[in-house]
């Protein structure tokens, strides 16, 4: 029996989908060690710090990692970075092949003046911030003027927009991280513009999404109904079938009553923003729009408009993505997930996308596998393994009980890591 060493940088869902990807193709006469290496103390990648927190269901697939994780043949290396710890030349080296699951965590650029300003965010900045991201913790976005303006087209802007726009009493039973709750209560925030550069149909918000926005409690959710049935008109009588399903959303959202709310979130589309303006702050956004010029006074900008894999251990990255084929960067070195394709899709697109690099990194092994390694000796990092992991889920989960939530998050590395010893 031929035993490979893999090494997967990247505890979240394209890291575990690849660990289950190689597992289903285990036979008699092939067999995988897989090492899954993660910096942070915490797995599960944006599932902890990515999905909004009024959306727990998503959170489910995390039990499709657990499983993956304790199946026999996969050994988590948390706070563990790659670069820092370990150099990727040394897992290179060390592993029969060595697959990428790092995503991409930088928020892509407007490009136009103004966008330095203080208070203008991005999303890649302030999603990981009210989840609870220990990097993001610091984050101080100043919630004191009445305006926001969300810039993007996805579901990330939508979810941005939503937590701005919510009553903050609607998260108290979610695991949205304290010091942001604390920020959403006190905000002075009641409108909300979420602003689209190009009409509704090349939006790429998905209709499930939609769909939920006039449940929101305490907030008005605002579509000019005139421009959605533009755009029906536009894309004719049989549009895809995922169009179809957003443009009427959209068109349902615009139709609906309005009620004596203090809270609104209004969609703009062919809104393209020019600048940012303000003196010390952020103060306006002003736009080119088909009717001319329009200034938004505001006190927060935060742009959602896709994301870009970090340049790091001298990997090159072009079209937001690490430079790949089909999935192959060099020698036995992989990529997986939003860094190997770009920010599209959503978690499950993960695991189809994990399969087939799976299937292509198993046609291209050598026939003798290289002698087990073992990374944990040749690391002085506190090392979170499986079991220390669990002790900080079943911490986390026992507090957020007492107090009505899915979990309540510690926040710091330390405060993690001392979960890990309790």
């Amino acid at each position: 029996m031929a035993k490979y060493s893999i090494a997967i940088i990247g505890a979240g869902p394209s890291g575990y989908f690849a660990a289950q990807a190689l597992q289903n193709l285990e036979t008699e006469e092939l067999n995988f060690s897989i090492d899954l290496i993660e910096r942070l103390p915490t797995p599960w990648g944006l599932v902890r710090s990515g999905v909004a927190p009024d959306h727990p269901k998503i959170k489910s697939v995390s039990k499709v990692f657990e499983k993956v994780a304790t199946a026999g043949n996969v050994s988590l290396f948390g706070n563990v970075e790659v670069g820092r710890d370990i150099s990727l030349e040394a897992l290179k080296t060390k592993y029969d092949a060595v697959i990428l699951a790092t995503g991409t965590s930088e928020g892509k650029q407007l490009g136009i003046p103004g966008e330095d300003l203080p208070n203008s965010l991005s999303a890649a900045d302030f999603v990981p911030w009210y989840n609870g991201h220990p990097d993001y913790a610091k984050l101080t976005p100043d919630l004191s003027s009445d305006t926001a303006v969300v810039i993007g087209a996805g579901n990330v802007a939508m979810d941005v927009a939503r937590l701005l726009a919510l009553d903050p009493s609607e998260l108290d039973p979610t695991d949205t991280a304290g010091h942001a709750i604390e920020s959403f209560k006190k905000s002075k925030i009641r409108k909300v513009y979420i602003c689209a550069r190009r009409g509704p149909e090349f939006a790429s918000f998905t209709s499930p999404e939609l769909r939920e926005l006039p449940d929101l409690e305490h907030t008005n959710v605002l579509i000019n109904k005139e421009v959605i049935e533009a755009a029906i008109k536009r894309v004719g009588p049989e549009p895809e079938k995922h169009l179809k399903s957003n443009l009427d959303a959209m068109l349902k959202i615009a139709s609906n009553e309005l009620h004596p709310h203090e809270r609104t979130m209004e969609f703009l589309f062919q809104h393209v923003p020019s600048s940012i303006d303000g003196q010390n702050k952020v103060e306006s956004v002003t736009f080119s729009t088909p009717e001319g010029q329009k200034t938004i006074n505001c006190g927060i900008v935060i742009s959602a408009i896709g994301y870009q894999p970090k340049e790091q251990n001298g990997l090159k990255v072009e079209s937001n993505k690490l430079t790949n084929t089909d999935g192959h960067i060099e020698d036995n070195i992989y990529v997986v997930g939003w860094a190997k394709r770009g920010p599209s899709g959503v978690i499950g697109t993960n695991k189809s996308d994990a399969a087939d690099v799976a299937k292509l990194l198993v046609s291209k092994l050598s026939k003798e596998p290289k002698a087990k390694f073992d990374l944990g000796s040749a690391l002085d990092a506190k090392i979170v393994t499986q079991p220390i992991w669990e002790k900080i889920n079943s911490a986390e989960v026992a507090a957020g009980e007492a107090l009505g939530k899915p979990r309540l998050k510690a926040i710091s590395r330390e405060d993690l890591l001392g979960l890990g010893e309790g």
